[in-house]
């Protein structure tokens, strides 16, 4: 599995095992994913303080507290901020979900933490106090944000300390509005439309890494487009780019992603042991810049 570098020094690798979906999953089924991930090189976990409503964390907890040798085989991440109907920014939050994950998943230290979406209502000075208290104790090493604008990062990076060294975006073949605004630039074609800001860019300049999460969405909610018809060129073209490697389309799929080089790091949620191995190949297809545009045309964008 090839790694990349986070911030100053945090070798990571390139392919993420989110843990969304582990909430009805058995305490030793989540045992063996986990050691399925290792073995495939993927020690870099993905949470959430309302995954499952916390259940997610606590099982993750259960098999750390089974096998606590696994504690610092892997890179844990969490995030918070998101409660039910609204979003909270405020040092007390952050506080406390710091406090319930750690308790959850039965560990001293959260590798990197996540604010969870936009709070519009955010103080960057609750932000930062919370921050430094963290930061301090030892109960978190770094810290991010997930789903912002650049004007939403720059008002927290003018107060908070910390160096913001992570950010999650959706991107994936078949959700490409973050580059879309780019390729149309100076027409009036409607991908043409900045949803983002330039989050991208944005993120090269300032030396933020880019995980990208629900790699094969073709929507926010509505799916995977590899089972899609209207997506049926693309999925032929990845299949057939991954065969070409000896992998599958959903290597391929990360490999595309990848090749973005404002994105470290993709995040899988699947929990089926052969499409993780899949996953885990990413980093065996190779494409060209070619390539990597003919997925794009695939997906019925436009190159003017």
């Amino acid at each position: 599995m090839r790694e990349t570098v986070i911030g100053k020094g945090l070798r990571v690798p390139e392919v993420i095992q989110g843990c969304m979906r582990i909430a009805q999953m058995e305490s030793r089924e989540v045992e063996a994913l986990i050691e399925c991930d290792l073995a495939c090189g993927i020690n870099f976990f993905d949470h959430a303080d309302m995954y499952g409503g916390g259940r997610c964390e606590e099982l993750f907890g259960e098999v750390l507290a089974r096998r606590p040798e696994l504690r610092e085989r892997m890179t844990i991440q969490t995030k918070c901020g998101i409660r039910d109907g609204f979003y909270d920014f405020s040092e007390e939050h952050i506080l406390r979900s710091v406090e319930g994950s750690l308790r959850r998943l039965r560990c001293e230290r959260i590798d990197i933490l996540l604010l969870h979406r936009p709070d519009i209502l955010v103080e960057p000075e609750e932000v930062a106090a919370a921050f430094d208290k963290l930061s301090a104790s030892g109960k978190v090493a770094r810290f991010g944000v997930s789903n912002q604008n650049p004007y939403q990062m720059e008002l927290l990076r003018r107060t908070v300390r910390q160096p913001l060294e992570v950010t999650q975006l959706q991107f994936g073949p078949a959700w490409t509005a973050m580059v879309d605004a780019g390729v149309l630039v100076n027409t009036g074609f409607p991908g043409a439309a900045s949803r983002d800001g330039g989050a991208l860019d944005y993120c090269r300049l300032h030396g933020i890494s880019v995980q990208a999460w629900s790699p094969y969405q073709f929507g926010l909610i509505e799916g995977a487009f590899l089972k899609e018809k209207r997506y049926r060129e693309l999925t032929a073209k990845l299949t057939a780019l991954g065969a070409r490697y000896g992998a599958g389309a959903g290597a391929a799929t990360l490999a595309w992603i990848l090749r973005h080089p404002a994105i470290s790091q993709v995040v899988i949620g699947t929990t089926n042991f052969e499409r993780i191995r899949d996953s885990a190949r990413a980093d065996e297809v190779q494409l060209s810049r070619e390539e990597w545009y003919e997925i794009y045309r695939a997906a019925g964008n436009a190159i003017i």
